[in-house]
């Protein structure tokens, strides 16, 4: 095996490695030692080799982040196991390709001192996560700020976001990978870039705006029993009394924990969604916010969240679906048929839907994966007079088993409180089900896989943080654009150094 195919497999393990910082954030120093690994591999490699070494990273990371994907394809799919494993292998080679340009372009344009290597491989390493987080709708989970939700480096989050985030870890990375016996300033530079946002932490952006008392339901229904119709009835039936029997200013329910339409309804449960309305608009009952499938055959199908007593019910429907199993990309038909995925194509909810008002809050819902899209988040908050004071994110990932998934989407919601200063109230079918404070502290857990009620208070925020300000703006650009500006910069200056 020649060293350059040895040294690609090392980083692939090494990127593989990383992943578990995810998930125990704890390790989170191990990500920015494995990045500066690829900086430095990189640094010694012609731009073709450095192609290879970024492409071999970012395949490890992904398949090691994301291979819980294999399940939703092979349990729940009847996709046959190696056809399963091979799409994750695919897909994560595919996103990898950013990486990959990423790497060859620091191996052409780096100078040799830290100076100017440091910031371009933190901006090649933020155009590569842009990329990966928003073309073809985006697939930024594990994107490298996630794994800093504890780290000093969180400080920044509401300044910058996770992309920003995970830019600057990559600069600490790069000043690591400069580290020289000789010469000990770039170890200055990475303990510096590490130090600095701690300096942050005392800043705060949002004030205490009331608490409220929420109840949170986790119905732990397997997913091969999710659609079944002789489950169905208990299912409802379940369903009902949990969110009958709250005792608490709002009850929140997740993703589709009632998986049929109202006009479906009465088919498996008579009058079920009558005594529901009934139920929530009746004297001194909590508001009520769960999910649903909404629509018809004429005009589309939604998955929505319904909130309750509103007149008629308030509605959010999800605007960020995901590929193949909410809607079906073109020339993909096949795939989803292959997939029985139920109601597999959603048509899209407004882009800055309003929220949800209770007991003098303004509740923002989101649906399962919508809250890795930060951006899109942030468009609420373009009016401080009508921006969440609290985020509900509802979800059914029931789809990936028992694996890291749970965790990762986890410290997904944590990361997105720090960037709002906003809490997070997670209500899921099989966990995590949650409440999470505007510092990112989880106060209340649900065990994952057990059927129950978590109840607790959140205290809600108003405020603007500087990353919602400019994001509602700007979206993700004045990032993108700063980025450009030092590649540019790189390639228009004459190279020195080795």
């Amino acid at each position: 095996m020649s060293r350059a195919r040895a040294a690609a497999l090392a980083l692939a393990a090494l990127g593989a490695l990383q992943t578990l910082a995810f998930v125990h954030t704890v390790a989170w120093a191990l990500p920015l030692a494995a990045a500066a690994a690829l900086a430095a591999a990189a640094a010694r490699a012609t731009p073709a080799r450095a192609a290879l070494f970024g492409w071999a990273y970012g395949v490890g990371w992904l398949v090691g982040g994301t291979w819980w994907l294999f399940i939703s394809m092979h349990r729940y799919g009847h996709i046959p196991a190696p056809l399963a494993a091979l799409a994750v292998l695919a897909l994560a080679a595919f996103l990898s390709l950013y990486l990959a340009a990423a790497m060859a372009a620091y191996a052409r344009f780096r100078r040799g001192r830290a100076a100017w290597d440091v910031p371009l491989f933190a901006a090649l390493w933020l155009l590569a996560e842009l990329a990966r987080g928003l073309i073809f709708t985006g697939f930024p989970w594990v994107a490298s700020g996630y794994a800093q939700v504890d780290s000093p480096l969180a400080a920044l989050a509401p300044w910058l976001g996770v992309y920003g985030l995970g830019a600057w870890g990559a600069a600490v990375a790069a000043a690591l990978a400069h580290v020289r016996r000789t010469a000990w300033a770039p170890a200055a530079v990475a303990a510096a870039l590490l130090a600095a946002p701690l300096a942050l932490r005392p800043l705060t952006f949002s004030d205490a705006a009331g608490r409220l008392e929420v109840a949170l339901v986790q119905s732990n229904v397997p997913q091969d029993e999710k659609f079944a119709a002789e489950r169905l009835p208990a299912t409802l039936a379940w369903v009902s009394a949990a969110l009958r029997s709250a005792r608490a200013d709002l009850v929140v329910g997740p993703e589709t924990v009632v998986p049929l339409l109202p006009s479906q309804l009465d088919e498996f449960a008579p009058g079920y969604w009558a005594e529901l309305r009934a139920h929530f608009a009746a004297p001194g009952a909590p508001a009520a916010l769960f999910g649903m499938p909404l629509g018809d055959f004429d005009r589309g199908y939604t998955n929505s969240v319904v909130g309750l007593p509103a007149e008629p019910p308030y509605r959010y429907d999800k605007q960020h679906l995901v590929p193949f199993g909410e809607f079906i990309p073109t020339g993909f038909r096949w795939f989803t048929d292959a997939m029985q995925i139920p109601l597999g194509d959603f048509a899209r909810g407004v882009r800055v839907p309003p929220s949800f008002a209770a007991r003098g809050q303004r509740i923002a819902p989101n649906i399962c994966y919508e809250d890795l899209f930060g951006e899109e988040l942030a468009l609420r908050f373009a009016d401080a007079a009508t921006a969440p004071t609290v985020f509900a994110n509802v979800s059914n990932i029931g789809w990936f088993g028992d694996t890291v998934a749970l965790p990762q989407h986890l410290n997904i919601s944590r990361l997105r409180t720090l960037e709002f200063e906003r809490p997070m109230i997670r209500a899921t079918n099989t966990g995590a089900t949650a409440i999470v404070d505007h510092r990112g502290r989880v106060t209340a857990q649900l065990a994952p896989f057990t059927r129950g009620t978590l109840q607790g208070p959140v205290e809600g925020r108003s405020g603007i943080t500087p990353y919602a300000w400019w994001a509602a703006r700007a979206g993700l650009w004045p990032l993108a654009l700063a980025a450009a500006l030092v590649v540019l910069a790189a390639a228009l200056a004459p190279r020195r150094g080795p």
